[in-house]
Order: structure tokens, then sequence, then C-alpha cells
């Protein structure tokens, strides 16, 4: 069996153990996977054949010391898994090809629209295929307040998020139907309300206003679209239903079919030309974000897209042959992520 050589950002990502386990059980070549995070005790990284620690993404030493190990460890193809990753790595891929190592990433000039929800929406709603939210992009505080009442607030629920982020990090949900005695005896401390004054208060100062996406709150079936994109083209799209989730990680899912999505991802690759995995949310059939990453994938013993991509990438395989894999999508196919645990001693040796 031929043997491959693959590096990892984000081992500690919660999809990173099961991507490791599907790589090296892909049963076609024999894969040997180095994995880096910011986290020494990252949980992919037990699972890694080696790991290494680097600075947060884009902090100061980050460049060189991925590039470091990159030199160390010589993999064939580096994939990126993080969502804090994949901006800082984007610009550096025509380095780290120099280096004879295929960057499995996004061109920078794509990931800059796809990462920054105020580019994003700017070119989706050009685009006839591709129903976006309600929103807009106010300058300051008084324009965020006045924005948010042209909107309908209070009688009518807002939210907002940063054009730049991550996870559900600065996502709030802008209501007067709960007060402040309400969430804090009825809600987890992770209630995601807060009323328009409460928000003034915050943002009442000399600092500078944030840039901030304010918008409708899209309700309806959420899917998570995965895609491999290339030159352009969406290549192949699987549909999973997001029926919950825990920490903003999907755990519970089905293939679906959604061919309308599929034509809006079709779109959206032909304007914005992103490169292999590539994760995009809908609420209600309308774009709410990408991630130009790999995420969380219903992995078949017939398609792992991850791997398909990889072969793509290191041109293993042609744009058709992955086009040829719709044929193998298993629509009964469901899956429930669960948490687990590892034990290990400080020379990393380890057990489940």
């Amino acid at each position: 069996m031929q043997k491959l050589k693959i590096m990892i950002t984000g081992a500690g990502a919660p999809q990173s153990p099961t991507l490791i386990r599907q790589l090296k059980g892909n049963g076609e070549y024999e894969i040997e996977i180095a994995a880096v995070d910011m986290d020494g005790e990252a949980c992919g990284g037990f699972f890694a054949d080696s790991f290494h620690t680097i600075p947060p993404a884009g902090a100061d030493g980050y460049k060189e010391r991925l590039l470091d190990v990159l030199k160390i460890e010589k993999p064939d193809a580096l994939l990126n898994v993080s969502g804090a990753d994949v901006r800082f790595i984007a610009p550096m891929k025509r380095e780290i090809e120099a280096m004879g190592i295929t960057c499995i990433c996004s061109e920078p000039e794509a990931v800059e629209t796809a990462d920054n929800k105020a580019k994003l929406y700017e070119v989706a709603s050009k685009l006839d295929d591709v129903p976006v939210p309600e929103y807009c992009t106010p300058t300051s505080l008084d324009d965020f307040v006045a924005q948010a009442r042209a909107m309908g607030y209070p009688d009518r629920d807002l939210c907002f998020k940063p054009h730049v982020g991550k996870g559900t990090r600065g996502f709030r949900i802008l209501t007067e139907r709960f007060d402040k005695r309400d969430l804090l005896l009825n809600h987890k401390p992770t209630a995601r309300y807060m009323g328009l004054d409460e928000f003034i208060s915050i943002f009442d100062d000399d600092r500078p206003f944030p840039d901030l996406l304010l918008m409708e709150v899209a309700e309806g079936e959420e899917i998570d679209a995965m895609t491999i994109a290339y030159k352009g083209e969406a290549l192949l799209t699987t549909c999973k239903s997001r029926e919950s989730h825990r920490w903003g990680v999907i755990d519970k899912a089905q293939h679906v079919r959604r061919p309308e999505i599929e034509t809006s991802i079709a779109a959206l690759c032909a304007a914005i030309p992103l490169g292999f995995n590539i994760s995009i949310q809908f609420i209600d059939g309308k774009l709410i974000e990408i991630n130009p990453r790999t995420s969380t994938f219903i992995y078949q013993d017939n398609m792992s897209e991850p791997w398909l991509a990889v072969k793509l990438a290191l041109g293993l395989i042609t744009a058709e042959e992955v086009k040829a894999a719709y044929a193998n999508i298993d629509y009964d196919r469901r899956m429930v992520r669960y948490m687990d645990q590892l034990f290990f001693h400080p020379d990393r040796t380890w057990y489940q």
C-alpha cells in the first residue's frame, strides 16, 4: 500500500479525532498524520502519529513555528481544520507550496470574502439564487440604534454578530421578551439574549464601535452543507440537517436532499472561487455563513469528503471523479456526536 503523510491544524477541534480515524482508514493509502494545536493536550494529538504545539492563530511566532513544524514533518499535504487558522494559513499558501507541500486551502482572496460576513453578504445579495437574511452594517452606536428601530425593534427580535468571528463569539439576539431576572433564574449562563439598553451601555464609550452585522433572526430548518469546491465549481455537495447542537457544535444530523441549496452553493462558488472542503450554513434556505475549512461530516465507507479533497489536491483523482461520488450519498445515514474520554501520562502514553 502506498504511503502519504498529512498534517492537520486544529487537533483540538471537535471533529479532529474522527477526521484522523477516517483519513487513516481510507482503504487506499497508508496515512501518517502529523497534527498541531496551541493546546498541548489537544485530543486529536493523541490519535496522530506526531504532534506539535504552536502559538494561537495569528499570535507572535505563529507563522514561524508552523513553518518550522512543516520543515520537520515534511508532509505531502497540509489540511486546515481550524476556523481560527484559515485566515492566516491562506496567505501562506504559496510559501508552503514552495516547500513542496500541497496546501489544501482556498486562495487568500476567497477566504477574505467568505470569512467576512459583511463582504460575503454583499456578494451573495447580488446573486439571484442565494437568499440572504435582511441585514445592515451600522458604523456607530447611534447608527446601530437607528437601524434597529428601522428594522422593527422592539416589536421584532434582531441579532448581531461580528463581521469576522469564530463560532458564536460576539453573537447575541436583541429582544425585549426577557427581563434580566428571568434570564438569570430561568436560562443557562450561555443564553444569547440581551436588550437594546444593555447593548447601549456596553458600547456607549469613547472606544471605536466594532464591525457588527445587524440582521433579522433567521428561523426555520437549519442545514449544514459540505462542499468540495474547485476552480469556481461546486463539485460535490452533501446537505445535513442541523437537528441539535451543544456549545455551537452540531451533535445530531442526517443527510438530506436540498437541491435548492445546492443551486445556491453552485452560484456562491462561481462568485467566490473557494477551494476544497468548505462548510456553508443555511437557515430557512437563507445563507448564514461560510466556514472555508473542513467541518463535521457524515462519513461513509465509500465516501469520505476530506479524503476526496486530499486526493483531488494531490492530483490523485480528477474533478469528474469527485462529482461521481454523488451516487454514493446515503440519505438514510444519521450521525450522533458524543463525548468520550482518554487518559494519559506525562510521556503521552494513553488509552481510552
